[in-house]
């Protein structure tokens, strides 16, 4: 029985979203567990989907907290 999980950051698609859709969700369970099917000949009812939404101040990048790392790239395209 596959177990996949699934990170995607907490910060939506949309400016005025603040987290993945359900419907986005939906889709990425759906979409996970056709290529296991696919792929490995897992049944869907026998894989399992996990997803986590990391807070933006929960990773990094460069070394640095996401947001501040956005903030000094955009700075220097200015």
């Amino acid at each position: 029985m596959p177990i996949v999980t699934i990170q995607v950051t907490r910060e939506g698609t949309t400016p005025d979203s603040q987290s993945v859709t359900a419907e986005e969700k939906a889709a990425l369970i759906q979409g996970v567990s056709e290529v296991l099917l696919n792929v490995l000949n897992k049944p869907l009812e026998s894989t399992f989907v996990v997803i986590e939404e990391v807070d933006t101040e929960n990773w990094g990048w460069g070394g640095l907290p996401v947001l501040e790392y956005r903030r000094q790239l955009a700075a220097k395209m200015k």
